[in-house]
């Protein structure tokens, strides 16, 4: 709204300087030349010397009309390097709310823009109908510099923002991703806990690593069916724990330290037990149907 306001009344200064100048060009020539012509009529005043022409009312005339036109320049020179000032400010302040909003470490090398200086000098520059040439230049020169350097510290802001926001994007998702993957994790565990994700698991890797096929795995469903169920928290007032009933159950350890909260370890220790002790799963139910125990 400020940088508006300002437009619109810099160019109402200069349309109102320029109709001015060409409204007071015919009166001041006409004045002029009327005077001219009376005193020449008169013979009051001779033509002026040579090295006099700073006498001459036509000369004077067109040192009025010169100097509002180096005015009128001066206003109009001064109205794109005030507006690129503007328009730097303003970008800067957003992009230091935009900082302050992001709540974002950008480092000790990063600071808000300062953009106090340039504010000033455009506001000294935005009153310039009055001033001299020679500070009009100056302030509209030194306005320029400093535009420069307001829109190099917000580029190099930026920059740091930017990184800053692509780190934060990154480890929220690294942590998305771990999330997901102890989620899965937990809902294969899960599910390899039931009885049926236990006896697939079972029989899967009865058969992968002993090559046991149908046959051994029905006489290892109906062994450990005896034994509990299935159940990777069943325990024996004996001391026998988990779905193969290992004795004491810490004797799992070996297959995993979670043998006390996932199937799948107690079913590869049981099945280890089974090969080592037995050679298969049907000569473990046979002992088993013969001695109550295996």
């Amino acid at each position: 709204m400020i940088h508006r306001t300002r437009a619109l009344r810099r160019a109402s200064e200069a349309a109102s300087a320029r109709e001015g100048i060409i409204a007071r060009r015919p009166m001041l020539i006409l004045g002029t030349a009327a005077i001219l012509g009376l005193t020449l009529a008169s013979g009051m005043v001779a033509a002026p010397a040579a090295g006099d022409e700073h006498l001459d009312p036509l000369a004077a005339v067109a040192a009025i009309v010169t100097g509002d036109e180096q005015a009128q320049k001066r206003i109009d020179g001064a109205a794109i390097p005030l507006a690129q000032a503007e328009d730097a400010v303003a970008a800067a302040d957003a992009l230091n709310a935009e900082v302050a909003a992001s709540g974002l470490d950008l480092g000790a090398e990063a600071s808000p823009v300062d953009t106090r200086a340039l504010q000033e000098k455009v506001e000294a520059l935005d009153e310039r109908a009055g001033m001299s040439a020679v500070v009009v230049s100056a302030l509209t020169a030194r306005v320029t510099v400093e535009t420069g350097e307001v829109a190099a510290a917000t580029s190099d802001l930026r920059t740091l923002l930017t990184a800053a926001q692509e780190q934060k994007a990154a480890a929220e998702a690294a942590q998305a991703a771990a999330e997901k993957a102890a989620a899965d994790a937990a809902a294969a565990l899960a599910a390899a806990n039931t009885v049926d994700g236990a006896k697939a698991t079972a029989q899967q890797m009865a058969a992968s690593r002993y090559g046991w096929g149908a046959d051994q795995f029905r006489c290892l469903e109906q062994l450990w069916d005896k034994e509990s169920d299935w159940n990777y928290q069943a325990y024996n007032p004996s001391g026998a724990t988990g779905i193969p009933q290992a004795l004491p159950g810490s004797k799992m350890a070996s297959a995993g330290s979670d043998w006390q909260s996932n199937a799948s370890t107690q079913i590869a220790w049981g099945l280890g037990y089974i090969d080592s002790v037995y050679g298969s799963p049907c000569g473990a139910w046979s002992h088993s149907q013969a001695m109550n125990w295996y």
